[in-house]
């Protein structure tokens, strides 16, 4: 009788596959991780196509552990190269062309310098003498109102000397006329009393005062009583004379002349 046949489980090979390709990741995982150089590991993702079988696999053996791989000895440092020198420019020496160009900058700036100077002198000078003249025009009118203040004062003061003297002069003058006047009031009252004729009765000195109109020529023309003296033949009596009287001796002073047109005469029995 025939041994039956050895059936074969379905994926199996698929299954040991995956294994191996596990422990080879795993190994290289641990030979790169003792390294000195830190590396991260790329993300292994397998994906499995087919099912597994329905039955469960038959335990896969173990490989033996790798043996641990010594780590790596540290590489030394490398000394830093030194930076060589960098070499010196030398500085370009000045042609004759910069040279001159600089002396002439100088020269300009010299003579600028200078400028600014007797400007600045010139101007100042100026001012002074700006300042001076308006002094000299600020004294010249204080000079000038005092003059004229001066003169406005004796020009006052001579016309009150005058304004006092045309008044002392009329003064004279009006006392002078007002004598004439008496004089002349006196004189024509006189020439009056030669043709009163007195009252048998007459008792005491009354006063009757008349104003009298006459023209140039000295003739009466109105006689008026202004104030009786109480005695009415008294009053009558010197009335009488004073057109008797006509025309009265009137005064030769041209001036006096006009003054004569119209007289008031004051006249007592005892005077």
């Amino acid at each position: 009788m025939m041994p039956p046949a050895e059936r074969k489980e379905p994926g199996r090979k698929w299954a040991i596959a995956l294994a191996v390709l596990v422990h080879l990741i795993f190994a290289a995982v641990l030979v790169f991780g003792v390294n000195w150089q830190t590396k991260e590991a790329a993300p292994v993702m397998a994906e499995l196509w087919n099912s597994l079988p329905t039955s469960a696999p038959k335990p896969v053996p173990k490989p033996a552990p790798e043996p641990e791989q010594a780590p790596l000895p540290e590489p030394k440092p490398q000394p830093k190269p030194v930076p060589k020198p960098e070499p010196k420019l030398e500085q370009p020496k000045p042609v004759k062309a910069d040279i001159e160009l600089k002396d002439k900058k100088k020269e300009r700036e010299k003579q600028l310098k200078e400028e600014e100077k007797k400007k600045a002198e010139t101007e100042k000078k100026e001012k002074k003498l700006k300042e001076q003249a308006l002094k000299e025009q600020h004294a010249q009118l204080e000079a000038e109102q005092t003059a004229l203040s001066k003169q406005r004062e004796a020009a006052e003061a001579a016309h009150q000397q005058m304004v006092a003297q045309m008044a002392a002069r009329a003064a004279a003058q009006a006392t002078a006329q007002a004598r004439l006047m008496n004089d002349a009031i006196g004189r024509i009252s006189s020439h009056i009393r030669r043709f009163v004729v007195m009252p048998p009765d007459m008792v005491g000195n009354p006063q009757a005062e008349f104003e009298v109109s006459l023209i140039p020529t000295g003739e009466v023309l109105n006689v008026k009583l202004s104030r009786s003296s109480g005695n009415p033949a008294y009053d009558n009596a010197v009335e009488r004379a004073i057109r008797k009287a006509s025309p009265l001796p009137l005064p030769t002073d041209p001036a006096l002349i006009g003054r004569f047109r119209e007289l008031k005469l004051k006249f007592r029995p005892n005077e």
